[in-house]
Order: C-alpha cells, then structure tokens, then sequence
C-alpha cells in the first residue's frame, strides 16, 4: 500500500518564476515521471519522445502550438526546451518562454508520462494559460484519464465543459453558502 501511495502524484503550481531550474539547462537523464515542481521538463520530455508517447506529444502540441515546434536541445549532457516559431530567426530558449508555456508543457509531461500514476491531482491546471490552449489541455486530461484516476480542481467551466466532451467525468460542482464551500445542489446542512 505505502509503495502505490507514493507513486501518487500532485501538481499545484510549477516553479517558471525567473531564473528557476525550469528555465535553465538540466543535467540529461531519462525521468518518466516529472517533478511536483516541474524542474526535470526537458529531461521529462525527451523520455517521451523516447519512449514511445511521442505521435500524441506531436498531436497535441500541433493543436495548442500550431505555428511552433519544441525540441530538446543537447549540450555537454545538459537538457534544455526550444521552441522554434515561425517568423521569429532563432529558436527560443526555456529561459525566454512565457509563464504559461512552461506551465502548458509541464501539464503535457504530467499528462503524458510513460509511468502513469495510479492517482493524479491537478490543482487549477488553467491558470496562466491562454484560453486557445484549453482544447488541447482537455484532450490530454481525457486521454491521460485511460491510465490514471484524475482529479482536477479547476474555476473553469469551459475546461470542464472541454473535458466532457471528450470522455465520461465525474463533475462535482461547488458554491458558497454562509461562508462555507459547498457541493452545488446538495441542501444538506
């Protein structure tokens, strides 16, 4: 019981403040499980693309990105994400991307791992996302909902609404009342 309670996996908030490990070059190992904090992403990703996720990596970054590419760039054994996007001459480093795309594809990896939890949580995965990369998020929570028993709080009723679409939930619904949080609908006091 201890050892399948552990593989159980959280992820509240992925460390992209400035200068945080997640935006700098990571020593290159294999990771199949990405860190609570998101600081192996490269190294995360690149495992993906290794071990056999990659085809759904390709369709879901197509839909959320469809004017860019990421990649792994390689050097003296550290990992590090690129994005190559049209019109811009050179291809951006970690360090450059904007809050929500490392948040974005810290919950891809989550999503995608080649070691699926028995249990995952996401807690607001929407936050600092743009609104044209919750279709593509959504599809991922669906697919990943095949391998692991998901729950996802969120204060978005489109991403709930996304993720139905896509594969049967569980929708529990809150509200406030008296100061108190409460399941929508259930007048128990």
């Amino acid at each position: 019981m201890r050892e399948r309670l552990q593989q159980w996996r959280f992820y509240h908030e992925f460390a992209v403040w400035p200068g945080s490990p997640i935006r700098a070059p990571q020593i290159g190992v294999r990771a199949p499980v990405l860190s609570h904090d998101g600081s192996n992403l490269a190294a995360a990703w690149a495992t993906i693309v290794e071990r056999g996720h990659s085809e759904l990596l390709s369709e879901v970054m197509e839909q959320a990105f469809p004017d860019s590419q990421f990649d792994v760039d390689v050097q003296y054994g550290r990992f590090q994400m690129l994005m190559s996007r049209q019109g811009i001459l050179r291809p951006l480093e970690s360090a450059e991307f904007s809050d929500g795309t490392l948040r974005f594809l810290c919950l891809v990896v989550a999503l995608l791992s080649p070691r699926p939890p028995a249990f995952m949580a996401l807690n607001e995965p929407e936050n600092s996302l743009h609104e044209d990369l919750l279709p593509a998020l959504a599809r991922l929570i669906a697919e990943a909902s095949e391998f692991s028993q998901l729950w996802i709080t969120s204060h978005s009723p489109r991403l709930a609404t996304l993720i139905a679409q896509h594969t049967a939930v569980n929708h529990i619904a809150l509200e406030q009342r008296e100061g108190e949080t409460c399941v929508k609908g259930d007048e128990r006091v």
